[in-house]
């Protein structure tokens, strides 16, 4: 199924906090595959419960990509607390218990995350001719006005 493309200019209305997450896995043995599919596995059932719960859970949007070894899953939520609520709810807890048990003491897979939380008005974005995507996705779009038509003045410097 195709994606609505905006055409023209768009960017964000930057007038919120919000919390960028990073996390992903590297597969270090790829013939190891009992190892580092179940952590691959656990994760559908995470988004699927992130999309369907989005307002309650504080989630935003996300945007996923594939390596050869490397996946990365680019999260925007509401703020680190929301986050942080998350990472004790019972199917994420279920999930990172079910990697410690039979993954974390091993080095055929690894894990990583990293999280920033930005202050409103210190991010900017710009998309051109594109579905909505990454932060425009996540906090909808808007046409870029005069007044927003440099990253400059879309970062109020």
């Amino acid at each position: 199924m195709a994606k609505k493309i905006f055409t023209g200019r768009y960017t964000i209305d930057n007038t919120e906090d919000i919390v960028v997450f990073i996390i992903g896995m590297r597969i270090n043995k790829r013939l190891a595959m009992h190892k580092w599919l179940p952590v691959f596995n656990a994760m559908p059932g995470m988004i699927k419960e992130l999309y369907s719960n989005k307002e309650e859970l504080g989630f935003l949007s996300m945007e996923s990509y594939f390596g050869l070894r490397t996946t990365v899953m680019i999260q925007y939520w509401r703020s680190t607390d929301a986050l942080l609520s998350y990472a004790k709810n019972e199917k994420h807890l279920t999930a990172w218990k079910k990697f410690n048990q039979k993954a974390g003491n091993n080095d055929a897979v690894g894990i990583y995350h990293e999280t920033y939380q930005i202050s409103k008005e210190t991010y900017e974005s710009i998309y051109v001719n594109m579905p909505q995507y990454g932060l425009g996705k996540a906090l909808n779009p808007i046409p870029v006005t005069k007044e927003k038509s440099s990253a400059r003045n879309r970062l109020n410097y």
